[in-house]
């Protein structure tokens, strides 16, 4: 074992980890519009400055807090069967959104956003366009493994994929089950599987 000192990129690396995991137990605490840069700093112990310097605004802190816990495995399983592997992601990812602290922090970012473009525009790329990107490239292996119709543009069926449980999760009282899943991949097939 080194009897070195951490340098400062460790220190800093640490310390920012520290204010990202604060943000987050605050947030799910208080919820988005109680929580304040002063709070965190107060809970922290450090001064308000110590974050405006890493972080421009609270909406900033927190799409970074969300990052760090973003943790469900986005990747797609992919035994040849893309129905099932479409299934048990979904169902893989839906408890991470409904609960603490993923659900409610990202809810009030959702809600920001709606009055703030430039953190619309931040959340589609850094959250909403990953989840896309991930079902296009999944059931666009998919269509060229001859599982699904050939020569159809796939990009709108994984946002409608994604959009109908995002919508559960952020906008409805429904919850994202095994039934919901079911009939929202019932639809699919039903309009793109080669067997239809």
């Amino acid at each position: 074992m080194s009897d070195q000192p951490a340098t400062p990129r460790r220190r800093g690396a640490a310390r920012t980890n520290a204010l990202l995991q604060v943000t987050l137990d605050l947030a799910t605490e208080v919820g988005y519009t109680g929580l304040t840069i002063e709070a965190v700093a107060r809970r922290a112990g450090v001064g308000k400055h110590t974050i405006y310097r890493r972080w421009p605004s609270k909406a900033a802190l927190l799409l970074d807090a969300l990052s760090r816990v973003w943790t469900t495995d986005l990747d797609y399983h992919d035994t040849g069967d893309v129905r099932a592997d479409l299934r048990e992601q979904f169902l893989r990812s839906a408890p991470a959104l409904a609960s603490p602290p993923i659900g409610p922090v990202y809810r009030g970012l959702i809600a920001e956003a709606q009055s703030d473009p430039a953190l619309r525009a931040t959340l589609h790329e850094r959250f909403l366009l990953t989840v896309e990107k991930r079902t296009l490239d999944r059931i666009t292996r998919a269509q060229h493994a001859g599982e699904l119709v050939a020569g159809v543009d796939l990009e709108f069926a994984a946002e409608v994929l994604c959009g109908t449980l995002y919508y559960r999760h952020l906008l409805s009282t429904r919850p994202v089950d095994e039934d919901a899943v079911d009939n929202l991949l019932d639809m699919f097939m039903a309009a793109y599987s080669i067997a239809r």
